[in-house]
């Protein structure tokens, strides 16, 4: 595990392999783990052949989007990883906002972290995990942005880059992220700056004070947003007098 002294991430602990086209970047970076890659690696791939979403949804990857995952060894300790994925959504989202002009919507975080544009899906964050052979955790963080193109999605409203005044290339989004996520990961900190990061997160966050309903594996429930905890877990008010705390699910916003 790396000490506290060398945690901390800069621009230049980071590299980058630039695919034509894969199966899924995910299993790219899982597929290098295993074969003794350490880490801080980022592959990129024009268009997926088997893209996935969370809770194994097919992810469109058509050409003009950017795919991306970034892969990690041993990140953190186990029981700090819970706040990674707010760290990634904040760096997604810096990426987004600074290719986007002025007048555009708002871009905000969806809980956990998908990022949205005038309330409409533009990008979605897939986080996998796998214990190593050789005693190693590899995580990795997938990142599909949607630039020029815009799968339907039956379950949320979807939008892509373009569709707000962005003429960005899938390249020159890239760049933006490399060096967001990089700045996220070091104020993350091995999940140390957690305070940090959650702070920085429900400043961009969408839907706090709303009502909100939370499909789970097994059931839904509703209630008002409250917002999140120093955790990250999503603290939802059902109206009984019991803040209940949701450690992942699927939201939508109620009008």
């Amino acid at each position: 595990m790396a000490s506290d002294m060398n945690s901390r991430k800069s621009l230049a602990d980071f590299r980058h392999d630039a695919l034509s086209e894969t199966a899924s970047t995910n299993s790219e970076c899982l597929a290098r783990a295993r074969a003794g890659d350490a880490g801080n690696l980022w592959v990129t791939a024009d268009r997926q052949t088997g893209g996935r979403g969370r809770r194994g949804r097919p992810w469109v990857s058509e050409r003009g989007n950017l795919y991306a995952s970034l892969l990690l060894i041993d990140p953190a300790p186990m029981d700090r990883l819970g706040s990674l994925p707010l760290a990634v959504a904040i760096g997604v989202h810096q990426a987004v906002r600074g290719v986007l002009p002025l007048a555009a919507e708002p871009v905000e975080v969806k809980w956990p972290n998908d990022i949205l544009i005038g309330r409409k899906k533009t990008c979605g964050i897939l986080i996998e995990g796998e214990a190593l052979a050789d005693g190693r955790y590899a995580l990795v963080i997938g990142i599909g942005i949607n630039i020029a193109v815009k799968p339907e999605n039956p379950l949320y409203p979807v939008t892509c880059l373009h569709e707000h005044g962005s003429a960005v290339s899938p390249e020159e989004l890239f760049a933006h992220l490399y060096a967001s996520m990089a700045e996220a990961l070091a104020v993350w900190n091995s999940g140390k700056g957690i305070r940090e990061v959650t702070a920085r997160w429900r400043e961009v966050a969408c839907g706090i004070g709303e009502k909100i309903t939370v499909n789970l594996p097994d059931r839904s429930i509703s209630g008002h947003f409250t917002g999140i905890d120093d955790n990250g877990l999503l603290m939802l008010d059902t109206g009984d007098g019991k803040i209940l705390p949701i450690a992942a699910g699927d939201v939508f916003f109620r009008s």
